[in-house]
């Protein structure tokens, strides 16, 4: 098909077998940030669900994201692949792949060397986290990857690189897991971790357009959400601090205290309220956008000491839901007042969960990381609706990608699977 041609479809919405204009899943958690839809997803998720199944060359956490029949894919190969044998540090590559979204087949695949000093080798850091735990971010213009100290990557949908921008080099044992988000004509990362900064970039040209310093400990990717006055806002969670910005300006709009400890779990917005998890411990909290200065007293709405690790919350009905990554439990809290609703072990153990959970057709899509998917009712009632696998004794720590026809693509860091939708 003729490219013109086929970005014309993607524009009228046309698109064979993924999203529709506007409702495309192309960035980490999808163009809404909030991981929920009304599609016919299958209840479970077994060998019988499966659609196609694609091997991947490299390990990986990052989600998949999609284009028109694209989907981006990140990996890492060359040193941490083997906790027992780590390898060369200066040996690591990181790779963006483009598969099929029909048939899974790869189209092409980019490979980055990346020979910088790194931080000591930690088996439960680096060999856990890896080295590909961001995901993509895709649009009619092309597809954007952070890559650690190669920086910030621009390829057009035929893998053609069109310009590069360093963000920083800096070191740490467990890998940065931010993934970059767009804006109007800008990519923004939050390369805390490569040097302590939140950074706009032009998508023509990779030039800056701003910076927003001491982002300290934010291992999670911004959100952009409309506030309560009806403005464009950004706001990421770093260590101290829930920070909001203009995302055009990178003007810094107010700040509210957070967690103590460094934040991996991204923020959910739902009617201009700010709901956050995060820290070693797992704390939430929730705060009202459309203030200035410091609004810890003014907005902050309630904090409690429940929370998660890893794993970012999902909204519905007045509800948030979580899993925490240690011992797998299930959280429901009301969105209102922060009282716990339930706090709910899954048996059989999910034993660790690192993905955020899927919101589809009423409930809760949990992936564990080493015993399978586990669904829930999504209601302020704790129900196991079903437990199952996929036969795939890799590791799953990715969040699910939903597709408009109800289709799911789930990554393990041995494979790449697409879910067919119900029946």
């Amino acid at each position: 098909m003729n490219r013109t041609f086929a970005f014309s479809l993607c524009i009228l919405g046309l698109w064979s077998h993924g999203l529709a204009r506007g409702q495309e899943w192309n960035q980490f958690r999808g163009s809404d940030f909030n991981r929920t839809s009304l599609t016919s997803v299958a209840k479970t998720w077994d060998v019988d669900a499966i659609a196609w199944k694609t091997p991947l060359l490299g390990r990986g956490a990052s989600s998949p994201v999609v284009f028109g029949d694209h989907i981006y894919l990140t990996a890492f190969t060359g040193y941490a692949v083997d906790k027992e044998q780590p390898g060369d540090p200066t040996k690591l590559v990181r790779h963006l792949f483009c598969f099929d979204a029909g048939t899974g087949q790869k189209l092409w695949q980019r490979s980055i060397a990346d020979p910088s000093e790194k931080d000591i080798f930690s088996s439960w850091g680096t060999a856990k986290a890896g080295y590909a735990s961001s995901s993509a971010t895709t649009d009619e213009s092309g597809v954007y990857v952070l890559f650690g100290a190669s920086g910030v990557i621009a390829f057009d949908h035929d893998g053609i690189e069109r310009w590069r921008t360093f963000v920083g080099d800096d070191t740490h044992e467990y890998p940065a897991g931010t993934s970059p988000i767009m804006y109007e004509d800008l990519v923004i990362v939050n390369a805390s971790y490569e040097c302590g900064d939140l950074i706009a970039l032009h998508k023509e040209d990779g030039t800056e357009a701003w910076r927003q310093e001491g982002i300290e400990q934010a291992w999670n990717t911004p959100v952009i959400y409309q506030t309560v006055n009806g403005h464009d806002e950004l706001a990421i969670s770093a260590v101290g601090e829930i920070r909001a910005v203009d995302p055009r300006t990178g003007e810094r709009r107010w700040h509210c205290e957070g967690f103590e400890e460094y934040v991996c779990p991204s923020i959910t917005v739902q009617d201009g309220v700010l709901y956050a998890i995060g820290g070693r411990q797992g704390e939430a909290l929730a705060v009202r956008s459309g203030g200035t200065g410091d609004v810890t007293d003014t907005h902050r709405m309630w904090k409690i000491a429940e929370g998660a690790n890893v794993s970012s919350p999902v909204y519905q009905d007045g509800y948030l839901y979580w899993a925490k990554d240690k011992g797998g439990i299930a959280y429901c809290v009301n969105a209102g007042t922060g009282e716990v609703v339930y706090e709910q072990r899954f048996r059989p153990s999910s034993k660790e969960i690192y993905a955020t959970p899927l919101l589809a057709n009423g409930r809760l899509y949990y992936v564990s990381r080493e015993n399978g998917i586990f669904v829930l009712a999504a209601r302020p009632e704790y129900e196991l609706l079903s437990h199952t696998d996929l036969g795939d004794d890799s590791l799953f720590a990715a969040s699910p990608v939903l597709l408009a026809d109800g289709s799911v693509l789930l990554r393990s860091d041995r494979f790449l699977y697409r879910i067919k939708p119900a029946e």
